[in-house]
């Protein structure tokens, strides 16, 4: 059988294209692009048979209204079009914007998350843990949406831009700065270290996007490599994950990493399997595992929220069947379906570069759990503590976290005071950025 590499969400993929210096210019909204789009749809998407059996695509003004008027809304949050180059690079961490994270304490305070480091903010020496209080001059009431949610209002990630914020540092002082969005590669590594916690070693790594190293075959990351190796040699005994601002991306990665963390004596059996649409059923097909390096895990303590998706959910599933699994902080987000981008099997959106990315396939575990729509419930609810460094043990999830390694059991005040924000940094982005959420 043909093997095609999935993504949760996204994968990095070769991009088919027939253009030749004889082919006229690109028109991506015309509407032989929107017929492409739906006889595409027909063929791969995984709900084909809930779409409507045709349509007139000349009313609609662009592809992204189309393809949102067609899609099986009950389930499906998450197909979208983009570019082919935006969709490759998303994949190899080649971004353009800030670069930061944020997120709201119970206090409704806004705080800076993560920071990438080559990004303009990360060379501008923002960290975690610093609040923000302004943004181009205006208090953070001034963006709330009749909806409670937010609108920030930084524009597109495009080169150029210059935004001003305003922060209120640890120490207590304020700083503004004026920031231009740049290109950058990102990082998916943010921090890691290891404890002793009583007669153990406990390996923490907090891991924010799964995105391939360009240029490796197989795909791969050399920053996941780095890390295992970093654990192995250190010779830990426990393992905590922080997921809690991964939104996903390539399932390549998420493979290579379950293959470092699952024991040997499960290597060879089910990783997971998919399922595409009943047109497609041929191209159904299970991954196994396959064990690298020589950790040796009884059970994995995760770290999750509602921004926890796609392939971090892929991650829990696939294990959940071999080891203990414990997940601190908050249900994920619920996204038990991926995709793979169908421009390589069109040759009109190709020629057009339209990268459709629609949902076509659902995904499920050894056991044949696959219907997380809701998303996997936290063991134990532990509010965020975005106002703290990384590692720092007042962070109230790593606390918990380490707590349990070392007792078994989580501090109830811990729990009682557990908060879940009503709005979060991914409610700002759909389909890639959603996949990859950053400012």
């Amino acid at each position: 059988m043909r093997k095609i590499r999935w993504i949760i969400g996204l994968m990095v993929l070769v991009i088919w294209s027939c253009r030749t210096t004889d082919d006229p210019t690109p028109n991506p909204q015309s509407d032989v692009v929107k017929d492409a789009i739906f006889s595409t749809m027909q063929e791969w998407y995984f709900w084909n048979m809930e779409l409507p059996g045709e349509i007139n695509t000349a009313q609609y003004a662009s592809n992204e209204l189309l393809l949102e008027d067609i899609i099986y809304k009950p389930l499906d949050r998450f197909s979208y079009i983009t570019t082919q180059e935006a969709f490759q690079n998303a994949f190899v961490g080649r971004n353009a914007g800030h670069g930061f994270g944020f997120a709201f304490d119970q206090d409704e305070r806004l705080f800076l998350t993560f920071v990438f480091d080559e990004a303009p903010a990360g060379k501008d020496g923002w960290q975690r843990g610093w609040e923000i209080i302004e943004i181009n001059g205006k208090p953070l009431a001034d963006y709330k949406t009749s909806s409670g949610g937010y609108n920030f209002d930084l524009g597109p990630p495009d080169p150029g831009i210059s935004n001003t914020f305003t922060f209120r540092l640890p120490d207590g002082s304020t700083t503004t700065r004026t920031n231009t969005k740049a290109e950058y590669q990102s990082n998916s590594v943010l921090y890691q270290n290891v404890y002793p916690i009583g007669n153990k070693k406990v390996g923490y790594w907090v891991y924010q996007s799964f995105k391939a190293t360009a240029g490796l075959t197989p795909t791969r990351s050399q920053e996941v490599e780095n890390s295992m190796n970093y654990f192995t040699g250190e010779g830990i005994d426990e393992l905590i994950i922080d997921l809690r601002y991964n939104g996903g991306g390539s399932v390549a990665v998420a493979e290579q990493i379950l293959n470092y963390l699952i024991q040997s004596s499960n290597s060879g059996k089910v990783m997971y399997t998919n399922k595409l649409n009943e047109d497609k059923s041929e191209l159904n097909q299970s991954e196994n595992f396959s064990k690298i390096g020589s950790l040796n895990l009884s059970r994995v303590i995760f770290i999750t929220s509602r921004g926890s998706a796609s392939a971090s959910e892929l991650v829990i599933n696939a294990l959940d069947p071999y080891m203990d699994l414990v997940l601190i902080g908050d249900n994920t987000f619920g996204k038990p379906v991926g995709s793979f981008p169908l421009s390589r099997y069109n040759r009109t959106l190709a020629e057009n570069d339209v990268e459709l990315v629609p949902i076509t396939f659902a995904t499920a575990n050894a056991e044949g759990k696959a219907e997380y729509f809701e998303g996997f419930p936290a063991t134990f609810s532990v509010s965020d503590s975005p106002n703290i460094p990384w590692g720092d043990t007042r962070d109230s999830r790593l606390n918990a976290a380490l707590q349990f390694v070392l007792d078994g059991i989580i501090n109830g005040r811990l729990q009682q005071d557990f908060y879940r924000p009503s709005w979060e940094m991914i409610d700002s982005f759909h389909g890639l950025q959603q996949e990859f959420p950053a400012y």
